[in-house]
């Protein structure tokens, strides 16, 4: 630590790393992860820094100021007052481009005048009288993650009504499909003031809960103006997320949007570190596990589906990427042309993260001189070698049911990963590249129980995937070490909820 007038620096270094100047690719990839290694080692070794110097100061201060019901001290700092306005002033700027943009898209046009805060849902005139819990899932994965909780929290504490937001049209559906009868859907207010005043003051929500490190400002500066308790569950913050958000120019404001959070149950040690050294509080930040473990297990397989919903053969093998991005399906088509030749049977599903690329990527399929066909049209048996298109929303973790070898998309190029417990729940052995910001953890424990590979290139996922697909015993073991690391890590929903319920039994004391 070194001393400045106002403030402390903290200056870590390793080891010089040596490339030769002859280096071939290889070597150079080699030469990159391990540089990539040492930043997040280095990186966690000053978030520790940085949390034992806050907690200290933080411990030094404990006892001073007033708590509000909301259980978080009103904000006093001259630096926060600043930071809402120029960032009001920015978003009133910016509100011809945001509607331009919203209206230009069909999938956004549904619900623009309850997002802007304009008109109230129909459903709102009817239960004016009974307390809101008000639950935040911006997309179908936080929704997916929110199901189980929203059902539990409805189990227990059935004098709630509760009302589940998502921003996308995959949130809305998961939400509708998988909380018929337990909770209502609304479209999450654009984060203008009064478009979230509009809905504080119709809702009077008791608590708010969002998943997943989802830091809208004014909607968590106005629930603490109305002491309105604000609960992080499941939350995670990605090495882009964190950097970008503990930037120097912005670190006060982020300061003073995480302090307006009551408590955070983060999924891991490393995103407790970070939510601290953003500046929440130490004693309000519990590590509480992932509860995508804690979804409900899959039953076994019916192989009549596989004839009904996805014309596949008993005899055929199916290599199911999911939730793939562009720049991967065409590693992905080249790479099963590749293995054709070893294993004839295998049949490639591409399943596309944003389903509006479907045309594109299937006109890719056409020009490669691949026979190709969407889920959506299929009627009968297929035939011979073939790439389906997963082209309905909903269905990607039923379909993984069908595969013998999975590949969970955004991790072959930098966007983060997605979601590789949903094939690991059916026991099937996971593939991913070596961009896993997002689900950091969880790649490491499937590769450590040997459920799952990280391959950084086409030449390796051929590799794996050819040795999956040609010892049947060796995909087992793979996609049973894939099963067990899910169910050995549940339990993280009902620490949730446990903490949860505690915070709605403070507010109901007050």
């Amino acid at each position: 630590m070194v001393p400045y007038p106002f403030s402390k620096g903290l200056f870590l270094y390793g080891e010089p790393l040596w490339v030769p100047k002859e280096a071939d690719d290889e070597m150079l990839e080699t030469a990159r992860l391990a540089l990539e290694h040492t930043l997040n080692r280095l990186t966690e070794q000053a978030e520790r820094e940085v949390v034992q110097s806050r907690t200290s100061a933080s411990r030094r201060r404990r006892g001073t100021g007033a708590e509000t019901t909301s259980g978080v001290q009103p904000n006093r700092w001259p630096a926060a007052a600043m930071w809402r306005l120029l960032y009001n002033l920015g978003l009133l700027a910016s509100m011809p481009i945001v509607v331009v943009l919203l209206l230009a898209k069909p999938r956004c046009r549904r619900g623009f005048l309850q997002r802007m805060g304009w008109q109230a849902h129909a459903g709102d005139k009817f239960h004016e009288d009974r307390p809101v819990i008000w639950v935040h899932a911006v997309s179908l994965g936080e929704a997916v993650a929110a199901t189980p909780l929203v059902k539990a929290l409805r189990e227990r504490r059935p004098e709630f009504r509760y009302i589940v937001t998502t921003v996308t049209e995959t949130g809305r559906e998961a939400v509708e499909q998988r909380l018929m009868g337990v909770a209502e859907h609304r479209y999450a207010p654009l984060d203008f003031p009064w478009a979230v005043a509009s809905m504080v003051n119709r809702w009077r929500p008791t608590a708010y809960l969002f998943i997943e490190t989802e830091l809208w400002p004014n909607v968590l500066w106005t629930l603490r103006d109305r002491q309105v308790p604000v609960i992080l569950v499941n939350g995670r913050l990605s090495s882009r997320s964190f950097g970008r958000q503990n930037l120097l120019g912005v670190r006060s404001l982020y300061r003073s949007v995480v302090q307006s959070i009551t408590l955070c149950l983060m999924q891991s040690e490393r995103d407790r570190q970070r939510i601290i050294a953003l500046g929440a509080d130490p004693t309000r930040v519990h590590t509480t596990g992932n509860i995508k473990f804690d979804q409900p297990l899959p039953v076994e397989q019916v192989w009549e589906t596989r004839d009904r919903d996805f014309g596949l053969g008993r005899s055929e093998m199916l290599i199911l990427a999911g939730s793939t991005h562009g720049g991967e399906e065409d590693m992905l088509v080249t790479a099963y042309c590749r293995m054709l030749d070893t294993h004839p049977s295998a049949v490639l599903m591409l399943a596309p993260r944003h389903i509006e690329r479907v045309g594109q990527v299937e006109s890719m399929i056409r020009e490669r001189g691949l026979a190709v066909e969407r889920k959506s049209r299929i009627n009968a048996m297929g035939k011979g070698p073939r790439v389906i298109i997963l082209d309905t929303r909903g269905e990607l973790a039923h379909a993984y049911r069908e595969a013998a070898v999975a590949f969970v998309g955004g991790t072959l190029v930098p966007v983060g990963g997605h979601n590789l417990l949903e094939p690991a729940a059916w026991g099937k052995p996971v593939l991913f590249g070596p961009y896993t910001d997002h689900c950091a953890e969880v790649a490491t424990m499937l590769e450590k129980a040997g459920g799952g590979k990280r391959v950084r290139n086409m030449e390796e996922l051929i590799r794996v995937c050819d040795e999956w697909l040609a010892e049947a015993q060796v995909r087992e073991q793979a996609g049973q070490a894939a099963r067990r690391v899910v169910l050995e890590n549940q339990g993280a929903l009902k620490r949730s909820l446990d903490l949860i319920e505690s915070c709605l039994a403070s507010v109901s004391r007050h």
